[in-house]
C-alpha cells in the first residue's frame, strides 16, 4: 500500500544524531532518516492497531474515536504517548526512543485493559518502506531466525522485530487488505514495501501486558540483524536506562540555564536538546529542520545544511556549552567551501550541493564571521590554524564580490532566498565575514591582509551610512539594485521609483528598481549580530521601532519577517521576534525584551519545540517543527538576557 500524503507539522522528533525520526503524537513515525539525518529517508508509513472481539481497531487513529498525549520525558528525547477510547477495552502507552550508539528505535507499547472482562486479541504492527524515498524495487522478507521482518533496497536493511515471538506476520502481498480482514496469510517473502507483524494478547481486567517493538538498520541484513540482536539481548528496561542517563548526562556537560526560572529552564534544555540531534553525528553539519515538504509543494525543503543558519547555531552552541558540536561544524565547512572561495546556498552533509537557487553572499560572510566567534571562545590556535586557509580563500571571494559603484556586495539572493538585489543585511554578514578574516590574519601576522580586509569593511559600513539610510520610513533600506519582473518594474517606475534596465549578451533584459524600502527585521543585523552600529545608534533605534511598529502582528502578536510577507500566510515567526529581543537586550530595554523572550516561551508546542511560524490568526503552530535557528536564538537571547541583568544589578 502506497501513502502520498505525510504531515506537514510533526509533534516530536526522536534520534541519536545518526539515525532521526519525525513522529506524531498518536504514535505514527512518519519519517526516517539513515545513516545521516539529512538523507536519506525510508518510511513510507508505520501504523499498528488492536484486533480485539473480531473489531480492527488502529489505535494512531483520532477519527476512530482515539485520543491522544504526548510528551517528552524531561530532559531526554525520549517520547511518551498515551492513546485512549471510551469505546475501547484497551488503553496504550507507548514510549518510542533512538538508542545511543546503535542503528535501532525502540517502540515500547503497555496495554492495560480498563474494562472488567478477560481481553483476548492480536496487536498488529505495520511497516512500509520505500527506501532511499524510492517506492521502486523494495523487497520485504520474514525471517524465521530473528523472527523479523526485513525490508531492503541495495545497500540499506531495516529489521521488525519485537521482545516476544510473533504469532503471525506476512511480507507483502497486499497485506494491508490482509489486516483489514482480520487475518495474516504467512507470505514469506514479495517484491513489495510493506509487511506486518502481529502478537497475540490476553490481559485479565485490570492488568497490563508489555511489548517491545525494535525496528534496527545496516547495511547488510546481517547487520541490521545483528544489531536487532544485540538491542533485543539488552532488553527495553536497559535500554531505557541507557538512553535517560544519555541525554541526562549529555545535559550535566552543558551551561546550565543563567536564568533560574522553570519555563525557561525547561526550553533552553529543550533546545539543546534538539540542536544535538539536529547536528549530524558523521558530519558535522547541521539540518536546519528534518525534512517534511520533500516535494517542494509549499518550500524548498529544509533538511539541508545553511551556512547563514548554522553560523547563528553554532554560536548557540558555543553559549551553551557545545563547543565540540560547533567545532566539527567548522569542521565540515572547510569540506563545502567552493574552490573559488564561496560558500554555495546550502548543501547535503556529506558536503555535496543541494537542491538551489543560487548564491546568497550573507552565508560566506556568515561562517567566516562564526569561526572568530568559536575561536573566541574555545582560543584554541590549533583551531584557527586548521580554519585560516579557508578563511583566507573565503575573504578574497568575498573581496572580488563587492560593487564599486555602490560599496556594497553584489547581487545575488537575500537571506530568505526571495529576491535578488544588493541588501543590506548581507552587506552587513559580509562586513562580519570581512573583520573576522582580518582578526585571523593578524593571528596569522598576515598584517597587509588583515588592514586590507578591513579597510573594505570600513567601506561597506560607510557605504550604508550613507547611502541606504530612508529618512521617510525611519529605518534603513533593505537594499539597493533590486531585480525585479517586468509588471512590478512598470508598475513602479510610473509611480515615481527610480530604476533601470540591462541586457546581457544572450538579449535577456533585468529590470532593476535602484532602491528597495521594505521595512525586513533582518536589519537589525546590522547591530546584532554583526556590529557595524550599536545599539545606542539612533538610526538604529529607530530602524528597530520602525520593525516593531510596522511587523507586530495584530492580536497573535509577534513579529514577521517583513512588510506583507506573502510566504505561508505572512505568520509571525519565533526567531524575528527573538531577534527583536535580542536588540532591546542590547538597548537595555529589558522588559521589552523579556515581553519578547515570553512570546516566543508562550507559542512553543505542546511537546516543548520552537516551530518556524505562528498561525497569525489562532496563534497555533503553522510551519516547521522544529526550527533548529529558532532554538538558537532563544538560547542566545536567554545567555543575553541573563548577562544584562546581571550588570544591572
Amino acid at each position: 500500500m502506497s501513502h502520498n500524503h505525510k504531515p506537514y507539522l510533526v509533534d516530536a522528533v526522536i534520534g541519536n544524531s545518526k539515525m532521526l525520526a519525525s513522529l506524531t503524537k498518536d504514535g505514527r513515525i512518519h519519517r526516517l532518516w539513515w545513516p545521516h539525518i539529512d538523507f536519506p529517508q525510508h518510511v513510507d508509513r508505520m501504523r499498528h492497531a488492536l484486533l480485539v472481539n473480531g473489531e480492527l481497531s488502529w489505535f494512531d487513529d483520532e477519527t476512530a474515536g482515539w485520543q491522544h498525549e504526548a510528551s517528552y520525558t524531561d530532559r531526554t528525547k525520549i517520547v511518551n504517548i498515551r492513546a485512549s477510547s471510551a469505546a475501547h477495552p484497551v488503553e496504550v502507552h507507548l514510549r518510542m526512543f533512538a538508542v545511543p550508539d546503535e542503528d535501532a528505535l525502540v517502540r515500547h507499547y503497555s496495554f492495560r485493559n480498563t474494562s472488567e472482562q478477560m481481553v483476548e486479541g492480536d496487536f498488529l504492527h505495520y511497516t512500509s518502506f520505500q527506501i532511499s524515498e524510492n517506492p521502486l524495487y523494495n523487497t520485504v522478507m520474514f525471517d524465521p531466525e530473528s523472527d523479523a521482518l526485513i525490508h531492503f533496497r541495495r545497500e540499506y536493511f531495516f529489521a521488525v522485530s519485537g521482545s516476544n515471538v510473533c504469532t503471525k506476520y506476512q511480507a507483502g502481498k497486499d497485506v494491508w487488505r490482509s489486516i483489514s480482514q482480520g487475518h495474516l496469510d504467512g507470505t514469506n517473502i514479495d517484491m513489495s514495501p510493506d509487511g506486518a507483524l502481529a502478537w497475540s494478547l490476553r490481559i485479565p481486567p485490570g492488568s497490563t501486558c508489555e511489548l517491545t517493538v525494535y525496528i534496527t538498520a545496516g547495511t547488510s541484513q546481517e547487520e541490521a540483524v545483528a544489531v536487532l540482536g544485540r538491542v533485543r539481548d539488552l532488553g527495553y528496561t536497559s535500554l531505557l536506562e541507557q538512553t535517560t542517563n544519555y541525554w541526562q548526562q549529555f545535559l550535566e556537560h552543558t551551561v546550565p540555564c543563567p536564568i533560574e526560572e522553570p519555563q525557561i529552564q525547561r526550553l533552553y534544555e529543550r533546545s539543546l536538546l534538539t540542536m544535538k540531534l539536529m547536528s549530524d553525528e558523521q558530519s558535522g553539519a547541521v539540518i536546519a529542520a528534518p525534512e517534511f515538504d520533500e516535494h517542494f509543494a509549499h518550500c524548498g525543503g529544509y533538511a539541508y545544511c545553511w551556512g547563514r543558519d548554522a553560523a547563528f547555531i553554532a554560536s548557540a552552541m558555543d553559549r551553551g556549552g557545545l563547543t565540540s558540536l560547533a567545532d566539527r561544524f567548522y569542521e565540515w565547512s572547510l569540506t563545502a567551501q567552493s574552490p573559488d572561495g564561496s560558500w554555495q546556498q546550502r548543501h547535503y552533509h556529506d558536503g555535496r550541493l543541494a537542491p538551489s537557487w543560487g548564491l546568497q553572499i550573507d552565508e560566506g560572510g556568515s561562517i567566516l564571521w562564526g569561526m572568530w566567534q568559536h575561536y573566541l571562545v574555545v582560543e584554541d590556535r590549533a583551531f584557527a590554524n586548521r580554519v585560516w586557509p579557508s578563511v583566507r580563500r573565503g575573504a578574497e571571494f568575498l573581496m572580488s564580490y563587492l560593487d564599486e559603484e555602490t560599496g556594497l556586495p553584489l547581487p545575488s539572493n537575500d537571506l530568505w532566498e526571495e529576491r535578488i538585489g544588493e541588501h543590506v543585511y548581507s552587506a552587513a554578514a559580509v562586513y562580519g565575514g570581512l573583520q573576522a578574516a582580518a582578526c585571523f590574519a593578524e593571528l596569522q601576522g598576515e598584517a597587509a591582509s588583515a588592514a586590507e580586509w578591513r579597510q573594505a569593511a570600513e567601506r561597506i559600513r560607510e557605504s550604508i551610512w550613507e547611502s541606504c539610510w530612508n529618512e521617510e520610513k525611519g529605518a534603513y533600506l533593505r537594499g539597493l539594485k533590486l531585480s525585479v519582473d517586468e509588471a512590478t518594474y512598470m508598475e513602479e517606475t510610473r509611480k515615481g521609483r527610480s530604476g533601470y534596465t540591462t541586457t546581457d549578451s544572450k538579449g535577456y533584459t533585468t529590470y532593476i528598481l535602484r532602491e528597495d524600502p521594505i521595512v525586513d527585521i533582518s536589519l537589525l543585523g546590522l547591530c546584532t549580530p554583526f556590529g557595524l552600529f550599536p545599539a545606542d545608534d539612533p538610526r538604529i533605534a529607530r530602524t528597530a521601532d520602525t520593525i516593531e511598529a510596522l511587523l507586530t502582528v495584530p492580536g497573535v502578536g509577534g513579529i514577521k519577517r517583513y512588510e506583507d510577507d506573502p510566504y505561508i500566510g505572512g505568520n509571525p515567526w519565533i526567531l524575528t521576534t527573538l531577534w527583536l529581543c535580542q536588540y532591546r537586550i542590547l538597548q537595555g530595554r529589558l522588559d521589552d525584551a523579556r515581553r519578547l523572550l515570553q512570546w516566543a516561551i508562550d507559542h512553543q508546542t505542546e511537546l516543548g519545540l520552537l516551530p518556524e511560524q505562528i498561525d497569525r490568526e489562532t496563534g497555533q503552530t503553522a510551519w516547521v517543527v522544529p526550527l533548529t535557528w529558532s532554538h538558537a536564538m532563544f538560547i542566545l537571547a536567554v545567555h543575553m538576557l541573563a548577562d544584562a541583568e546581571q550588570a544591572q544589578r
